[in-house]
């Protein structure tokens, strides 16, 4: 269980050193990371360009729209300096009639470029609001695709909360980079610069003085809300794991009941909250700072321009109009300059959620072909282990390199080379799990892989699965190496039925026909008949459209594998996986279960780990398998004659069979 504990003033502390708490403990590890995040980030962010290349057009008119904007919103100042210097002063020279059609030409010609401004500014949020939902969905898509084809190591690494985390929030915030770090600021910058030109224009020595107020506040935003980024970083982060944790909280919500743990639950739930909190309120107040000085910066620019204005008139070098016109002008310019300090902050937040998708997008996928990787045959004549070596490999572990971490370990298929060499892969993926394993399976054939618990039975089977690749050695599917085989297709030939079964939140139906998605509703019936759920299923008052609920809780255990066994026949696979299929059942599902499996393992090349030794007699061959190496293997009769270490297993759980049914404790 992961809560953060960091107190307030420790957080400052290392937010101000660059580091986070434990974090910084890799001796040379912060200078090393800090020294590659500039390059990272400008990398990701013409990554991030690429993704808004095809959208050129678009975004070229948005702007086009916005200078056109920005033009028109310079006019009313203009106008109302005309109104007074040439027409309001003047009054008395070119009379009352005359003055009037003046100010009447004047303000209905500024009404018409106000309704065409609010047109064009409406056509320009449009524009930028059906670009961001196009980006996103289409940067959301690619996030989800990229981590279905992720490594199982690394997804468990990103875990459930941080994978619900980067498709829905962060997508949001690096889709609002649009807006917030190209469009606005451009606008923005654009707005400035026009408004600066007009001030000059005006005079120059009024816009010298305005001037002269806003390196402060440009300073103290380049002082304080840089240092933003890494708090929201961290926030993202924090929040990530509160996400995981509420969701392994609820999903095994019956736990928590059965032994009352909910207060320590929610206490759980409050501490880690509340350093979100805390660090918010950190962000919020360097945030504050700036926006304080802004608050002060306004009415001390009106003061300065209306005493000089005042002084400029009196010498006669500036007119009461133009000092209106300056005051409008110089509201317009704080505007855009706070916009640029706004956006400026919110840049940084969808930077740090750029950060956090891109580097999902830059994991390498789980085991792309080979070049001339050829496709899966459609017969199984065999499957071989060739002196086949394991370790699970290490996890790349997304790098924080906001909290300047060391570089990550590699991966041992990485490290190793081309060549796979052993020694070398050793050195960086954890110890061995399998030992210069050997085996052949015939087509057609039931091995059934039985052994004390670790002892690598649930590993031969990810390996046939191709979950993972052999450390050194390699498997062969009619003498063809897996890898030189089209992954895709070779999954193709892929049956799975679990101990843990898993079913979709949806009906009888789309369970079973998850397999092959185009399956008559006949083709369904008829595999939920051979798998013995048909009975069960049909006492349902929806029958086979009758919702299941999520990971199938309105079914029993024993209700939910034979759904599961039906899904594995409907698909028809040429290998069949079953990992201890009835171990948790009674004995009535096990029989019914049992019937079912054997339907399903005819003409299949099947590989089974049992836990009931019982289950397995009729296996073609028996692998006895112990700290990753074979110690036996053969026929039921063959290893029972031999007296050895199946025998012996097999003895233990016949007497202690016995002893459950007399009443006899081993």
């Amino acid at each position: 269980m992961k809560t953060s504990k960091l107190r307030y003033r420790d957080f400052l502390k290392n937010w101000r050193s660059g580091r986070n708490g434990a974090d910084s403990a890799t001796p040379g590890g912060a200078d090393a990371a800090k020294s590659r995040q500039p390059k990272k980030r400008r990398k990701y962010f013409r990554d991030y360009l690429g993704w808004l290349w095809p959208y050129r057009a678009k975004i070229a008119y948005i702007f086009v729209v916005a200078f056109a904007t920005a033009l028109l919103s310079m006019v009313l100042p203009a106008v109302t300096m005309y109104m007074f210097d040439n027409v309001i002063q003047h009054t008395k020279t070119l009379g009352r009639q005359q003055s009037l059609h003046l100010l009447n030409v004047a303000g209905g010609g500024v009404l018409v470029v106000i309704c065409l401004m609010q047109g064009l500014d409406w056509v320009r949020h449009w524009n930028v609001a059906k670009l961001n939902a196009q980006v996103l969905a289409r940067l959301r898509q690619r996030l989800y695709e990229h981590m279905l084809r992720l490594p199982l190591h690394e997804l468990s690494e990103l875990k459930t909360g941080g994978i619900t985390s980067r498709l829905s929030s962060d997508v949001d915030s690096v889709t609002g980079i649009v807006q917030v770090a190209i469009i606005t600021p451009a606008i923005a910058a654009l707005k400035v610069i026009i408004t600066l030109g007009v001030l000059v224009w005006i005079n120059w020595k009024m816009s010298v003085a305005a001037a002269l107020l806003l390196p402060p506040i440009i300073v103290l935003d380049m002082l304080y809300i840089r240092r933003i980024r890494p708090i929201y970083r961290s926030m993202r982060r924090d929040r990530e794991d509160i996400d995981a944790r509420s969701v392994e909280t609820f999903g095994g919500v019956r736990v928590v009941w059965a032994f009352a743990r909910e207060f320590f639950e929610g206490k759980n739930f409050g501490k880690m909250h509340h350093t979100v909190v805390r660090k918010t309120l950190l962000a919020r107040a360097l945030e504050f700072v700036v926006w304080s000085g802004w608050g002060f910066l306004i009415p001390l620019c009106t003061l300065v321009v209306t005493w000089l204005g005042g002084v400029l008139v009196l010498y006669d070098q500036a007119t009461i109009g133009g000092i209106i016109a300056f005051q409008m002008y110089v509201m317009m310019l704080l505007s855009p300059m706070s916009t640029l300090v706004e956006s400026y902050g919110q840049t940084q937040q969808a930077l740090a959620a750029m950060e956090r998708i891109f580097d999902v997008l830059e994991l390498p996928t789980d085991m792309p072909d080979r070049p001339g990787a050829q496709q899966a045959p459609t017969t199984v004549r065999s499957i071989a282990f060739d002196d086949v070596s394991f370790a699970y490999p290490i996890s790349t572990q997304i790098r924080r390199e906001d909290d300047h971490l060391a570089p990550r370990a590699k991966p041992a298929a990485e490290t190793a080379g081309a060549n796979g060499s052993e020694a070398a892969a050793a050195r960086h993926a954890n110890p061995l799990v399998l030992k210069n394993f050997s085996l052949e399976a015939p087509g057609g054939a039931t091995i059934a892989l039985v052994g004390p618990s670790g002892s690598g039975k649930t590993t031969v089977t990810n390996l046939v699965a191709r979950f993972y690749d052999p450390t050194r050695g390699a498997i062969r599917l009619n003498g063809v190496d897996l890898r030189d085989i089209q992954l895709k297709s070779f999954r193709g030939l892929l049956g799975l039925v679990q101990q843990d079964t898993f079913l979709f939140d949806g009906t009888v139906a789309e369970n079973i026909a998850y397999s092959r998605p185009r399956a008559s509703r006949d083709e369904i019936e008829d595999a939920a008949r051979r798998a013995n759920a048909h009975g069960f299923i049909s006492t349902f008052a929806e029958g086979y459209d009758t919702l299941i609920g999520e990971r199938g809780v309105r079914l029993s255990g024993g209700q939910a594998q034979r759904v599961s066994i039906a899904r594995a026949i409907l698909a028809d696979p040429q290998i069949l996986i079953l990992d201890e299929a009835t171990s948790n059942l009674d004995s009535e599902s096990e029989q019914l279960i049992q019937a079912a499996l054997r339907e399903l393992l005819k003409n299949r090349t099947t590989f089974v780990i049992a836990h009931r030794l019982s289950t397995i007699t009729h296996a073609d061959l028996i692998v006895v398998i112990e700290n990753g190496e074979i110690i036996e293997s053969g026929s039921h009769a063959t290893l029972m004659a031999r007296d050895g270490r199946y025998r012996e297993m097999v003895e233990r759980q016949q007497a202690a069979t016995l002893g459950e049914h007399y009443g006899v404790t081993a």
